[in-house]
């Protein structure tokens, strides 16, 4: 993959790197959990009350401890994942609630919907592991659902999955579950296996929530996106740059952390960051400042040589229309170009990440592999030149019957699997918009997906392991 545009100069780049550090030394960050504060004052830093104020040359040391890539590891090695560098992560959508039908109606998320959307990811050849909690299933407890998650993550795909960033307990659950899974807390603090989102609570704080998975994870040896969500105009200032170095000092001092608990834990630097309508007050991802965000973060994260995430297809639209696909194809596009590693809600997403679409998913999975087949570039060898086959045919002839077309084609395009391309008469004899297209495809894909077998005495340790938590 090639980098082919920054939004920032690098003087913008220090710029904000300098303001993230005056932040951070004069207005301090909150840390509302008693273990992380001991570990900064044991780190020498001015901790009063639950504030934390960051020396300089703490967070850029501390920063500096961190890997520029890692690999994430799955039950199938051949899913495995390279985090950082040129590589790209596509995933789907995040915690949404509610689910949106192709009529147009909502309701709630249910464990079934769950477990489609892994299968969904598991099946497709754009997305690259399927993600963490892919849909909030609502008919699960709370308490036990972190579980059911874990183990439909497990047991409906082979490719890597997320853990839960519910505290501490919920963290050594997803922990417990992968060593089952890959043969022991040992193998996989050598091999990390899981990924987990850790979110500030802007502005400037952390939750006892998110600081006691961070702690789980990092002393574990597993890889944590440290993300922040600022909105411009509410929980920041209407100021896109101020808004991005106070982005950047949440994060950066979440990173320090994950370095003070174990140097070298695997981090990616994460944005969410978008603004608050001035209209409605509410948040909005699908929109040019947000892919300005997305483009930004991806070159502070490359000044810190850290692996990036941010959001892919967001948008604010109700429903499976023009402005989800026009605002999605912007948001993801700025993703994938401008050099983000780790793309959360790739696809499916709808409502400012309340809700999950069946019609959407396949929609954006569709874009992924636009998008994937756009980041490959130009071929330059000499099938690629072409000069042969040029000469063969000469002025005023055609290619569609030469061998060199039959041979190349196949890799040099790339074949829609939901966009139509026939001619108007041969549409109209069904009349199937994108939005019906897209129903009938997810359906086929569920209808003839297997998952991958699981070993039975893993199966049944997982089962047992859910049991008891249950209880």
């Amino acid at each position: 993959m090639l980098l082919k545009y920054n939004v920032l100069t690098q003087e913008q780049v220090t710029l904000i790197h300098d303001e993230t550090m005056k932040i951070l030394e004069e207005i301090g960050m909150e840390f509302e959990y008693e273990p992380a504060l001991e570990v900064f004052k044991a780190q020498g830093q001015r901790v009063e009350g639950t504030r934390v104020y960051f020396k300089r040359d703490f967070i850029e040391a501390k920063v500096r401890l961190a890997p520029s890539q890692f690999t994430l590891h799955a039950r199938n090695p051949e899913h495995n994942l390279v985090c950082g560098g040129e590589n790209i992560i596509y995933m789907p959508g995040y915690g949404a609630p509610f689910i949106h039908e192709v009529d147009g109606t909502r309701r709630k998320t249910t464990m079934q919907d769950y477990d489609n959307f892994v299968k969904l990811a598991g099946a497709s050849k754009n997305m690259h592991m399927t993600g963490g909690t892919v849909a909030e299933p609502q008919d699960i407890p709370d308490e036990i659902r972190h579980l059911k998650m874990l183990y439909s993550s497990i047991t409906n795909s082979d490719k890597c999955f997320m853990g839960s960033a519910e505290g501490r307990e919920r963290a050594e659950d997803s922990i417990e579950m992968a060593a089952i899974l890959f043969g022991g807390k040992d193998v996989i603090k050598e091999k990390p296996v899981l990924i987990s989102l850790i979110n500030s609570l802007t502005p400037l704080k952390y939750d006892e929530r998110m600081l006691g998975a961070m702690m789980a994870y990092a002393e574990a040896g597993q890889a944590v996106v440290i993300a922040s969500l600022v909105m411009a105009g509410s929980t920041g200032p209407a100021a896109l740059a101020g808004t991005l170095a106070l982005q950047n000092a949440e994060v950066l001092a979440g990173i320090a952390l994950a370095q003070s608990i174990n140097p070298g834990t695997p981090v990616v630097y994460g944005s969410t960051s978008a603004l608050s309508d001035m209209h409605s007050g509410s948040l909005s991802i699908g929109s040019p400042e947000c892919a300005l965000f997305i483009s930004a973060s991806a070159q502070l994260a490359r000044f810190y040589e850290v692996p990036s995430r941010s959001g892919g297809g967001l948008n604010d639209s109700k429903i499976v229309d023009a402005q989800a696909g026009y605002e999605s194809m912007m948001t993801l596009m700025a993703a994938s170009v401008t050099g983000i590693n780790f793309v959360l809600h790739t696809a499916g997403i709808l409502q400012y990440f309340m809700a999950m679409s069946y019609e959407k998913f396949m929609m954006d999975d569709e874009m992924a592999g636009m998008l994937l087949h756009y980041l490959k570039g130009f071929n330059f060898d000499e099938d690629g030149m072409a000069f042969d086959v040029i000469a063969k045919v000469g002025p005023g002839g055609h290619f569609l019957t030469q061998k060199h077309t039959r041979k190349n084609h196949k890799r040099e395009f790339r074949t829609p699997q939901l966009s139509d391309r026939t001619a108007f008469e041969s549409w109209s004899k069904e009349k199937l918009d994108t939005n019906q297209r897209a129903c009938k495809k997810w359906q086929e894909v569920l209808a003839n997906y297997v998952p991958p077998v699981l070993d039975e005495t893993i199966n049944s340790q997982l089962l047992d392991f859910i049991a008891k938590r249950s209880e």
